[in-house]
């Protein structure tokens, strides 16, 4: 029999839901606030499933959800809400609740609600430090809040994406394997390469990137392998190269698709020899590295045109990482823009809260194809310009480059619009509170379009 605390103020509609669930099965304790929810919790810390209204006489709910965090208690969390804003259920999932329920329901969408909640819990796994994405990953930060708090330069997310994405990263990452990132523009390529080092044997190394899309052909090997002074005109002195700097770590090659087949061979050569030779000098250097390369190319279709070498492909490409867009990263959308007003409250020295109600719909609505950069910028313009707590659609729109946000759910084309619900379906791991998150919707109107598509 599973033990549900209802934290309800509302005394008769607790009562209610209280001898409902009762009636289901359900061992049901009641608290009409969040000191009287932490005196039972600290009495008996045994609950498999919290059920807690938004406003609570002393506090919000999510004082208790935090509660329950700092204590080590992992039990599912459902918030309910009177006011029905999706600000209110961004802030909740962003907390680290299960999922968020508006009054009025329907009992048997609640009772839905924890069955849903109860089986995630029992076949979930113990979190590791690597995917326990409610708390930033270990890395260095760009500061501290005003309040003293520090603000991460990178989270992980809680999607399901975003936890297979990681798992693959504490896979290969302990192993000396080459590794292939590919992904579009801006999903995040460089930080999983940083992790893939930092969970490495070679993480008291170098870690050095280099951007291959920004080397000209005529001054790529002096970038890749250093130079002696004296070894061409304006070489005043000794340099090091990117293998050299990065000897003993791990060195990451970004935008490896475009390099110049010629300088194709020139790399090729100093993996398989572990060897190089600076420019203009007559001693080779041994180098021991980690080589971790990303593209946002086809780089299986340009070996097909001749364009890449085929023996150069297999050898950085041991095991391959593919990223996620940050479309099918499901409601790590706003963990992400609530991290960049962070970031941006620090750097511009501003006091931005969030976001009102119509620019959370926006922001879920928008397709982001710039991924994970074009969120950030877009989120630093718009603490820029706001002039109060929260940022609006104005101050969205005056940021988004012109760009217009993907189409509202209400589209007349039955095909399209049955796409979009299922593509945020999966995106949400099949939650459809988070997935009617995503479409800017009611879960009411969610469910009633799912009939009608059979989905």
């Amino acid at each position: 029999m599973a033990k549900i605390l209802i934290v309800e103020d509302d005394l008769s509609f607790g009562t209610l839901i209280q001898t409902w669930l009762r009636k289901k099965g359900f061992e049901v304790e009641k608290a009409t606030s969040v000191k009287g929810a932490l005196l039972l919790l600290e009495k008996d810390g045994d609950r498999d499933l919290i059920l807690s209204d938004f406003r609570l006489p002393d506090h919000d709910g999510l004082a208790v959800l935090k509660w329950a965090q700092d204590h080590n208690l992992r039990i599912p969390f459902i918030v309910m809400t009177s006011y029905a804003e999706v600000q209110n259920a961004v802030l909740a999932m962003k907390a680290g609740a299960t999922d968020y329920i508006a009054k009025p329901f329907q009992p048997d969408i609640l009772l839905e609600k924890i069955q849903e909640a109860l089986r995630a819990h029992v076949s979930s796994q113990p979190p590791t430090p690597l995917s326990d994405a409610s708390a930033p990953a270990a890395q260095p930060t760009n500061g501290t809040t005003e309040g003293g708090d520090a603000v991460p330069r990178y989270i992980e997310g809680k999607s399901e994406a975003s936890r297979r994405l990681y798992d693959f990263v504490s896979l290969v990452a302990p192993t000396p394997m080459s590794v292939l990132i590919l992904g579009a523009s801006g999903t995040g390529k460089e930080y999983v390469a940083r992790r893939i080092h930092e969970l490495s044997p070679r993480a008291d190394k170098p870690f050095f990137a280099l951007d291959c899309g920004a080397i000209p052909r005529e001054v790529a090997a002096s970038e890749f392998f250093g130079y002696v002074k004296g070894a061409f005109t304006g070489a005043d002195q000794d340099k090091k190269g990117a293998f050299e700097t990065a000897n003993g770590g791990t060195l990451f090659l970004d935008e490896m698709g475009n390099l110049n087949y010629e300088v194709q061979v020139q790399l090729l050569r100093a993996l398989q020899e572990r060897k190089i030779r600076p420019v203009g000098s007559t001693h080779e250097i041994d180098i021991d590295l980690r080589l971790v390369c990303a593209t946002n190319e086809n780089l299986e279709q340009r070996v097909a045109e001749g364009k890449f070498r085929e023996d150069l492909y297999h050898r950085i490409n041991e095991f391959t990482i593919h990223m996620p867009a940050l479309r099918d990263r499901g409601t790590d959308l706003f963990l992400f823009a609530d991290l960049f007003v962070r970031q941006a409250n620090q750097e511009l020295g501003r006091h931005v809260v969030g976001f009102d109600r119509k620019a959370t719909e926006r922001i879920a609505s928008y397709g982001w194809p710039g991924n994970l950069r074009e969120l950030n910028n877009v989120m630093k313009r718009a603490v820029l310009l706001t002039k109060g707590d929260y940022i609006g659609v104005k101050e969205l729109d005056q940021c988004m480059n012109h760009a217009q946000p993907t189409d509202p759910i209400t589209l007349h084309d039955e095909q399209t619009e049955r796409q979009r619900i299922v593509h945020a379906l999966q995106a949400a791991d099949g939650n459809k509170s988070k997935a009617a998150l995503l479409l800017a919707i009611d879960r009411k109107t969610l469910y009633n379009k799912m009939k009608k598509y059979g989905i």
